[in-house]
This record gives C-alpha cells, sequence and structure tokens, in this order.
C-alpha cells in the first residue's frame, strides 16, 4: 500500500514537472514571439532591440538564483568560484543573443525547429575533432533532423508570416540560430568540466554564475557607451509600458522554468528532462501555428513531424542504452 501510494506520488511530481516546464516555456515563446512581430503605439513601431531580453533574462534569474541559494542551500563550501564561469558567461551571453536576433529574419517555429537540431553540430564535432563513432540508429536520428529542419528551410513560408517579420532574411536568420547552436555547445561543455573540477557545485551555484556575468557582459555592451541600445531599449519601455510588463512576464517565464527543470533532473533523471522539453518545443510550433498566425503547409508540418521523429528515436536509444547500464550495475 505505501508502495502504490509513493508510486502515485511520483506520478503527481512529474505531470507537476511536465505541466509547468510545458506552461513556463511555452507561454515564453508566445512572449518572444509578440515581442518580436507586435507593432506597438499609434505609430506602430517594432521593438528592434530584442537583445535587451537577454539582459532582462539575466537579472531576473540572478536574483532568483541567489534567493534559491538563501532559502535551500545548506552549505556554500565546495562549490565553484565565482570567477570560473567568465568565459562560460561570454558564449551564454552571445548564443542566446543570436537565437533572439534569428527572430527579426524568420518566423518563431522555423527558430524552434532550427534550434532543435543541437544533435548535429553535436555528433559533427565528435567526430571530427574526438573521434568519437556513432552507431548507425544515431546517424538516422541526425540525418531525421537535418533533413526535416533543412527542407523546412527551402519550402516557401507563407506571405502572411513572412508580413510579420522585420527583417525576413532566411539564410541570416538559420545563420543566426546554428551560430547560437555552436556557442551553446561550448557553453554546455563548458559547464561539465566546472561541475567535474567542483562536484559540489549546485545547480543553484551555476545559475548564479552564469547570469553574473551575462549581466556583466550585458550591461557593458547595452549600457557602455551613450548611444548604446540599452538607453533606447529603456526609453521604448517607458513609451510602451505593456512591452515592459511583456518583458518582466518572458523572464518570469524562464526563471519559473528553470526550476521545474532542475526539479525533473533532480528527481526523475535528464532522459525524463530532455523528453519533457523535446515534445514542449513540438508543441510551441502547434501554438504558434494556430494561435499567433503563422499558418504551416502540409509539407511543413511533414518537415516538423520528420524532425521530431528523430528526436522522439533519440530518446528512445538513450532511454535502451539507460536500462542496459542500470541492468549491468544490477549484476554486478
Amino acid at each position: 500500500m505505501e508502495s502504490h501510494g509513493a508510486g502515485l506520488g511520483r506520478v503527481f511530481v512529474l505531470a507537476f514537472c511536465v505541466a509547468g516546464i510545458w506552461s513556463a516555456y511555452i507561454y515564453q515563446g508566445v512572449l518572444q514571439e509578440t515581442l518580436s512581430t507586435k507593432r506597438f503605439g499609434p505609430e506602430k513601431e517594432r521593438f528592434e532591440h530584442l537583445a535587451f531580453l537577454n539582459l532582462a533574462q539575466n537579472v531576473v534569474c540572478l536574483v532568483w538564483s541567489f534567493i534559491m541559494i538563501k532559502l535551500w542551500s545548506r552549505s556554500s563550501n565546495g562549490g565553484a568560484p565565482w570567477w570560473s564561469y567568465w568565459s562560460a558567461g561570454i558564449t551564454n551571453t552571445i548564443g542566446p543573443a543570436m537565437g533572439i536576433e534569428a527572430l527579426k529574419y524568420i518566423s518563431y517555429p522555423a527558430q524552434v525547429l532550427a534550434k532543435s537540431s543541437k544533435m548535429i553540430p553535436v555528433m559533427l564535432m565528435g567526430t571530427l575533432v574526438y573521434g568519437i563513432r556513432y552507431s548507425f540508429p544515431e546517424y538516422i536520428c541526425s540525418l531525421l533532423v537535418a533533413g526535416g529542419v533543412s527542407s523546412f528551410a527551402l519550402l516557401k513560408t507563407s506571405s502572411e508570416t513572412i508580413s510579420k517579420l522585420a527583417h525576413p532574411n532566411a539564410p541570416l536568420g538559420y545563420g543566426l540560430c546554428f551560430l547560437n547552436l555552436a556557442f551553446d555547445g561550448f557553453t554546455n561543455a563548458t559547464q561539465d568540466s566546472i561541475t567535474a573540477r567542483y562536484p559540489k557545485t549546485s545547480a543553484w551555484d551555476i545559475m548564479l554564475g552564469m547570469n553574473l556575468w551575462g549581466t556583466i557582459y550585458n550591461v557593458v555592451y547595452m549600457f557602455g557607451w551613450p548611444q548604446a541600445s540599452g538607453y533606447q531599449s529603456v526609453q521604448f519601455c517607458k513609451q510602451h509600458p505593456e512591452v515592459a510588463w511583456d518583458i518582466f512576464l518572458y523572464c518570469l517565464c524562464g526563471a519559473v522554468g528553470q526550476n521545474f527543470i532542475f526539479l525533473t533532473i533532480s528527481r526523475f533523471g535528464s532522459l525524463a528532462n530532455t523528453t519533457i522539453t523535446t515534445t514542449r518545443k513540438f508543441v510551441s510550433i502547434v501554438v504558434s501555428s494556430l494561435l499567433s498566425g503563422n499558418p504551416l503547409s502540409t509539407k511543413q508540418w511533414g518537415c516538423v513531424i520528420m524532425v521530431f521523429s528523430g528526436l522522439s528515436y533519440q530518446i528512445y536509444l538513450k532511454w535502451q542504452k539507460l536500462q542496459k547500464y542500470q541492468k549491468k550495475r544490477k549484476s554486478m
């Protein structure tokens, strides 16, 4: 009876995590798309300074992680020092800025799809730089994802979607997305290196260190000289208070989403988190298509299904590896 109750408890917590990640990041996607495409005020002005979203996100997550450390961390000894995040902070500042900037040139569904192909540069770098050999099914996954993303990019975007973009330019938009992935790869590798050197480093420590350096770099970039774009962003928010409110909600969604991701990883492992976040991306594309006026053609939906079939197969392969590893541990 106790084990049955514990099982129901785990199911409830998992459902809570799924609902939290989906609601936080899907709504954040809606806000991101709104800020990049909507025209504000009687003069129908666009909010052009999308990089300001990164600075705002850094500040909110910095404050959030500091509060979480004070509330939940039992000891601050043994964690990575704050200065060790300086290099990862650079790439974590440039990468997301490129991803957000891409929304000026391509639609939100296209951006989500392009950023879902993270496994391709990882496998490419692993093969070329480190000589890693991947299995045949893993290559099938990458081919499905690469084929789906490239086909989606080559298909004609609807005129309704193009009319919303500030500066329609598909090659530039996709190029920024893939540069975003490359910088993310370096950021993840550096974070792994830090946690290997300092095993007692918590997720909140990483969040604090990354956002501390991100805040420093973005403040210098956006307010470092009199004509910097940060001053124009603040002025735009003063003229259009609804923009400031949307930015605040965007940042809050990011911070809340991080909470649910950490909870999912700590209770159910990274594989469960990967599954939830991958399905969330698919739902984000559906929401954008149905609610935000970004209609996709039948062929484009075929490309979306192709990409997420590859990602789903990759999750299944990871699950198989995990099962084999657990069996080995039990037999030993």
